[in-house]
């Protein structure tokens, strides 16, 4: 068995819409059934009793060694306790060969997962060894590792909750919510509308105590101080229990609580000095200590927190207590886990120390046994929920501390008996305020419920009824994708909306293309959904992205598919018919969003057919009104668009709007029909996303079809009097189209440059000059620097097969170079003739024609 062509599907894709995990498993041709394996399966489960079964999607069938891993690489993560549920082994045509996909939570956890699977699978063939155990321990370890924490991730889970698309910019805490315009982020705890200046005052603990005094918050006296001997001073100054702790300090590092003597307080200083070389040394307030949560202008949780400790039961060691309380499975060594585990450390010690116990001291029946002075639950701490229980007074007060800091999410430490009374009846006061607090203690207290913290935070982020989305369209299909995509933006655009646009020629933001190169993929449309610029998005989504990497989008508002006709590209990538590439185009329709639209060619079946996946609504678009998918969605009252006479007509219900051809450009008063097809489907586009229709009207009549605008997509110059015609067709479909286009346009003789991309099949680089032989007197055959596999002369010789027994071609020439087979062709033409150059460098070529054009 031989593992390759590992992928990580980020998106929805071919097989789920679930992130997953895609691999190549070539097995041997005999003995990879598990039919041929006596003992396999029994040995396999002995070594992973909590894997699945193994069976193909066909019942009747043999699982195979492909199955095995795919169970076991599923089983696996499911034991780590990773949230997955799909799996699939799909049979390719070469036989012993299957794409094996798995679900994924974490992409490193995924990849883990495989490797181990392989492994184990291995092992139960040669019935060797495998250590479950530490398989599992690997990937909880690494999906700890990975995955969010408990802040961060209670966030995330309230946007998911919302709809609110969301992606991670880090391996760390930094998340993405929404798309373009509309985006807003988050480091852990912080959000975007938190200020670095708000966040330096909160760690700067003399001048957050400083700022609370002065808007009359309650808070502990004390003073900053910078050597041992200055810290005893100012404990002298206080006359009572102090607390030590450095001025810039989180989560309780350093801090010592409670201390009256002067080794307590000269030791305690030198601990803080390790952090910060700035000191507080301020008045210790008895009570309790509690974390009040402040989100926005509102008190959203409240929680009590206890120092570490154990209770003695007359038996066991004070190190034993802690083991025993460390075994819950509710403690962790981080922050993943509610709990955290108690530590025996220095400062754990030195706690046991000033109540004359040690690690191994058998503390009596019922004794309390503190480990730590601060409360914190990084270090082994409790929380206790107290929401419900905080003061109205409280809760301003501790409203105002955050304001008064600037912070939009705060922590408020606060010290007193109780929540139940305000501060000033009970001593009590604020003692600290945090940036990025921890949300741990209030999503999953020791004691108590659970408060939405996570929902609180989005709330202040995003209105009621905002998701965070821009308008985004995806278009697919095998021709005219790039067109109707420009087309589609450029309308969009006269709407005064910010377009980000991605096609086989770059990435595109308000006009400006910052990107080169074939940016069809999802890696660019990703790039668009980060732009803050972007106010709606429209993107060419190809074969190629969708299976490298499935969509860059959960879900998009409107899908348009042109056609597929007969395909192209045949042959790649387990994409081997018409029928299977008619399935990876209809991805980008079962993503259309409930209330979303699907803009589908009518004309083309296997297209027309895709309405049955979609999960919102359908606009079918073809010239004749007259065909049975068309006639039965209009008599439903559906939407249509179709042409009728020299006018595209869109329909919905007794509804109805008109378009001149005449006023539509593109068309060419409606004599090229792809064309026709790409303004229909982009005028449904426009009308699924409210568009007014005085708007379409003027986007339609200004835009410009030329090589600066649509490079490569019927691009029509004068040439010394002959019409010259530049385009990037490459498969029949897109010839025969074009030949279409050709034959209604005057002509006294045509010609035809052409080259044939060597990754197509051999049947159809055939067929592009069986169409061509038929309609153009002089063929021009070509063979560029990239045969993209084929040897030298052997895409030529393809295509001179094509022209055997051509009705209409008299002469043929094969020449070598791109741009002296179009000076070759230029050279000609006469007044009145027609040429037809099929491009392949598309930018350098344009280039080139239009230095030979200017030069006239």
């Amino acid at each position: 068995m031989e593992v390759s062509r590992i992928r990580a599907l980020r998106g929805p894709n071919l097989w789920c819409r679930h992130t997953a995990i895609e691999a190549i498993v070539a097995c041997s041709d005999q003995s990879h059934l598990l039919a041929e394996l006596p003992g396999f399966e029994d040995r396999l489960r002995a070594r992973f009793p909590g894997i699945g079964p193994m069976r193909p999607d066909d019942e009747a069938g043999s699982p195979s060694m492909a199955h095995a891993l795919e169970a076991a690489a599923l089983g696996l993560q499911a034991a780590a306790g990773c949230p997955v549920t799909f799996s699939h082994a799909a049979p390719t045509l070469e036989p012993g060969t299957y794409q094996v996909v798995v679900q994924y939570s974490e992409e490193e956890v995924g990849r883990l997962a495989f490797d181990l699977a392989e492994q184990l699978c291995l092992a139960a063939r040669d019935d060797k060894p495998f250590d479950l155990e530490d398989a599992l321990h690997r990937l909880r370890e690494l999906d700890e590792d990975v995955r969010l924490g408990p802040s961060t991730g209670s966030i995330v889970y309230a946007a998911v909750a919302r709809g609110i698309p969301y992606r991670r910019l880090t391996q760390g805490s930094m998340v993405q919510f929404g798309w373009g315009s509309k985006q807003r982020r988050i480091q852990a705890a912080e959000t975007d509308m938190t200020s670095a200046v708000s966040e330096s005052i909160a760690q700067d603990k003399e001048l957050t105590k400083a700022l609370l005094h002065a808007a009359g918050v309650p808070v502990p006296l004390g003073r900053s101080v910078t050597s041992a001997e200055e810290a005893w001073a100012a404990a002298q100054e206080i006359n009572g229990p102090v607390v030590v702790k450095p001025r810039d300090g989180n989560q309780g590092k350093g801090v010592a609580v409670r201390i009256r003597t002067r080794e307590e307080v000269m030791t305690a200083y030198e601990v803080a000095a390790d952090i910060s070389s700035d000191v507080l040394v301020e008045r210790y307030i008895p009570g309790h200590d509690f974390r009040l949560l402040v989100v926005g202008k509102h008190l959203v949780a409240a929680a009590r927190r206890d120092p570490p400790q154990v209770i003695g039961d007359g038996t066991h060691t004070v190190r034993q207590l802690v083991e025993e309380v460390n075994r819950d499975p509710r403690r962790g060594e981080g922050h993943a886990t509610s709990l955290t585990k108690i530590r025996f450390d220095d400062i754990a010690l030195a706690t046991l120390a000033k109540q004359g116990l040690s690690a191994d001291a058998v503390p009596a029946k019922g004794a309390r046994v503190v480990l730590r002075n601060n409360a914190n639950l990084s270090t082994g701490g409790s929380a206790t929920d107290v929401t419900d229980d905080v003061h109205p007074d409280i809760a301003a007060r501790a409203v105002a501390a955050a304001q008064m800091v600037g912070l939009d999410i705060c922590g408020v430490d606060a010290v007193c008996e109780t929540m139940l009374k305000p501060f000033e009846e009970q001593a009590g006061g604020i003692v600290e305020v945090n940036a990025a607090p921890g949300l741990r203690m209030h999503l999953q207290p020791s004691y108590g419920k659970g408060r939405a913290v996570g929902e609180a935070i989005i709330s202040t982020m995003f209105t009621d009824g905002d998701d965070g989305r821009i308008p985004v369209v995806a278009v697919s299909g095998t021709n005219g994708k790039t067109t109707t995509v420009r087309l589609i933006t450029h309308i969009l655009a006269s709407n005064g909306l910010r377009m980000g646009m991605t096609g086989t020629d770059g990435v595109y933001i308000q006009g400006q293309r910052i990107d080169t190169g074939d940016c069809s993929g999802p890696r660019s449309a990703r790039n668009v959904l980060l732009h803050p610029d972007v106010d709606a998005a429209v993107f060419e989504t190809a074969r190629g992205g969708l299976l490298r990497e499935g969509l860059a989008f959960d879900r998009c508002d409107v899908a348009v598919v042109t056609n597929v006709g007969e395909g192209d590209h045949l042959g790649l990538s387990y994409i081997s018919t018409v029928e299977d590439l008619a399935v990876l185009k209809s991805v980008i329709v079962q993503n259309v969003a409930p209330h979303g639209m699907a803009v589908l060619n009518a004309a083309d079946p296997m297209v027309a057919r895709m309405a049955d996946a979609c999960p919102g609504s359908i606009t079918f678009f073809a010239q004749d009104a007259g065909l049975p998918t068309m006639a039965l969605h209009r008599a439903q009252g559906k939407r249509v668009v179709f042409m009728e006479g020299a006018e595209i007509v869109a329909t919905e219900g007794d509804t109805s709007v008109r378009f001149a051809l005449a006023d539509i450009p593109l068309t060419r008063n409606g004599s090229i029909g792809f064309q026709v097809e790409n303004a229909m489907s982009s005028i449904a586009a426009a009308w699924a996303l409210g568009i007014d229709w005085n708007v379409i009207r003027r986007a339609l009549a200004t835009f410009v079809n030329d090589a600066a605008t649509a490079p490569g997509r019927f691009n029509v110059f004068d040439y010394k009097g002959a019409t010259l015609i530049a385009d990037y067709g490459h498969n029949p479909d897109a010839i025969q189209a074009l030949c279409n286009a050709v034959q209604t346009m005057p002509s006294k003789k045509r010609v035809v440059v052409i080259s044939g991309a060597g990754d197509r099949r051999d049947e159809d680089i055939r067929k592009q000059t069986q169409i061509l032989g038929g309609v153009f007197d002089d063929v021009l055959l070509y063979q560029d620097q990239c045969q993209r596999g084929r040897e030298d002369g052997e895409v030529l010789a393809l295509l001179r097969e094509g022209l055997v027994g051509a009705q209409r071609t008299s002469h043929t020439e094969e020449i070598r170079g791109e741009f002296v087979a179009i000076d070759t062709g230029l050279a000609r033409l006469q007044p009145g003739d027609l040429c037809l150059i099929l491009i392949d460098q598309v930018e350098e070529a344009l280039d080139h024609i239009a230095q030979r054009v200017a030069a006239q």
